[in-house]
């Protein structure tokens, strides 16, 4: 008789494999092993699952300024007689931080306490958070998954996720005195025009460097309060607010996306309106973007938000101004000394050679100098807070009358109805509270018609809510129609869509109320 040679795996029993004592040759011959009793079938191997990793450990925040000071200090040694770049220091400043976070880290484990691989790079991000200043902060701007966080003193920290949800986070300092710390140290970091958080000046708003926005307000309140509102879609385009992102809510279906478009190369002066955190922003954003890459136009913001990073993006002769706070005594105007606000810059604007201004969001009395600005240019834009789209005529006039005494009702309707050619409405409809998300989208589209009987703002609904309250076809546009035939678009393809009353929505919204 002939035996094969038993195949050994150098690798050894493998896990999972059921490895017998007996040996394989007395098998072969059908022999039981020594001892006299038949081989018995090895039992089924007994996998253990491993245990769940333990999530990370709360940072301890004593540990993390310690190490911060390490960190600053070793910073500060590479730095003496040496000439760097920016680019150079972040660099450097980002070996630095993973070496001393090692070294604490193999300090612990020699000290018989391991420390978890998720937890060290906790400690690795809070450590670098408190370097440049944003603290606790940073964990809340990495997250992609945030919306909104409302910071209502160090340790209520509430979170809206995107889609709805509401959750508390962990605090954001250890007292309120570190809180308030924090956001001055972010009021430092704010970029080109000053801003601060003090005594004389207890209110705060600025750009945060991820393109977040930071509105905070001490002293005047009970506590610290401060809200972020994060813009996670800074780079956006009318084709993906028209569905071509699933990531993005659908809030203008093509129809509406080829109209707009041709109302931007027509140079039409759009006003956007809406609720807060309708998407306002997010749709001038995406108007924006049908600016040709080489024309010069004038941005304009309290506080820098819209332009998809710090130079532009795709647009290379953009010139951005931002408002500046005043921190001296008052005039005898009653505006602190050193402030420059949005009406300052719109006549500087007009002297700088462009066609195009944009303003980030009119609120005061500097709607006035924009609606002067838009009558003498082409293809300017600006948001506006309004409850209703009728309301959108009566908030002009409101926000003009701040301007000054000279100003009247009936002439503020006449400039806005010289100025303005379309009222773009955003809705939000939010339906949390009965189990769904927030809907937002485009309801209306008003074309500006001028000044009629009664000294009123008159509009034509180039665009209304359809079934859904999304905005379809509803007239099509007089007075903008010759401006929109010159850059190619004919209005009239509309016309049997105004006939059925119905757009070209690609998903259907998926209301809890139309559900009930």
């Amino acid at each position: 008789m002939r035996f094969e040679p038993v195949q050994h795996d150098p690798r050894g029993p493998q896990p999972g494999a059921v490895t017998s004592t007996v040996p394989p040759l007395a098998v072969a011959n059908g022999h039981p092993p020594q001892g006299g009793h038949p081989p018995q079938p090895a039992p089924a191997p007994v996998v253990t699952p491993p245990p769940p990793e333990a999530p990370p450990r709360r940072a301890d925040f004593a540990v993390v300024r310690d190490l911060r000071r390490q960190l600053s200090e070793r910073l500060t040694l590479w730095q003496r007689g040496r000439e760097f770049t920016v680019e150079e220091e972040d660099v450097e400043r980002a070996r630095l931080a993973v070496t001393v976070v090692a070294e604490y880290a193999d300090a612990v484990r020699r000290a018989g306490t391991p420390m978890p691989a998720g937890e060290e790079r906790l400690l690795l991000d809070q450590v670098t958070a408190e370097l440049v200043g944003l603290g606790r902060l940073q964990t809340l701007l990495v997250d992609t998954s945030i919306e909104e966080v409302h910071i209502l003193g160090c340790d209520r920290v509430r979170i809206t996720r995107h889609g709805g949800g509401v959750d508390w986070g962990e605090p954001i300092a250890d007292s309120d005195a570190e809180l308030v710390e924090i956001l001055q140290a972010a009021a430092r970091r704010a970029g080109a025009t000053e801003r601060s958080l003090s005594t004389s000046k207890p209110t705060l708003d600025l750009q945060l460097p991820d393109g977040s926005r930071l509105a905070a307000v001490f002293l005047v309140s009970q506590r610290p309060y401060a809200v972020i509102r994060k813009h996670n879609t800074l780079d956006v385009s009318l084709d993906d607010l028209a569905g071509a992102r699933a990531d993005l809510d659908e809030m203008i279906d093509p129809l509406l996306r080829d109209f707009l478009r041709a109302s931007m190369r027509a140079g039409l002066n759009i006003m956007v309106a809406g609720l807060a955190g309708a998407g306002k922003t997010t749709v001038i954003r995406a108007l924006m973007g049908e600016i040709p890459p080489d024309e010069p136009f004038v941005l304009l913001e309290e506080s820098r938000e819209l332009l998809p990073t710090q130079h532009g993006g795709r647009h290379r002769a953009v010139m951005s101004f931002e408002a500046r706070e005043g921190h001296g005594e008052r005039g005898l105007d009653g505006r602190p000394a050193g402030e420059v606000s949005i009406a300052d810059l719109i006549p500087v604007s007009l002297r700088m050679g462009v066609l195009r201004i944009i303003v980030g969001e009119v609120r005061s009395r500097e709607i006035v100098p924009m609606l002067q600005a838009m009558t003498t240019s082409r293809g300017s834009m600006c948001t506006i807070h309004a409850r209703t789209p009728a309301g959108v005529g009566e908030r002009i006039i409101e926000l003009a009358l701040s301007h000054g005494r000279e100003m009247t009702v009936d002439q503020a309707r006449r400039m806005a109805g010289n100025a303005l050619d379309l009222i773009v409405y955003v809705t939000v409809e939010d339906e949390t509270a009965i189990g769904g998300r927030k809907h937002r989208f485009v309801s209306h589209v008003e074309e500006v018609i001028g000044v009629g009987d009664g000294n009123r703002i008159t509009t034509t609904a180039v665009f209304g809510p359809g079934p859904d309250g999304r905005a379809v076809p509803r007239h099509l546009p007089e007075r903008i129609r010759d401006q929109l035939l010159r850059v190619g678009y004919d209005a009239r393809l509309l016309s049997r869509w105004v006939e059925a009353g119905a757009g070209a929505w690609r998903r259907p919204r998926n209301s809890r109320l139309a559900r009930r």
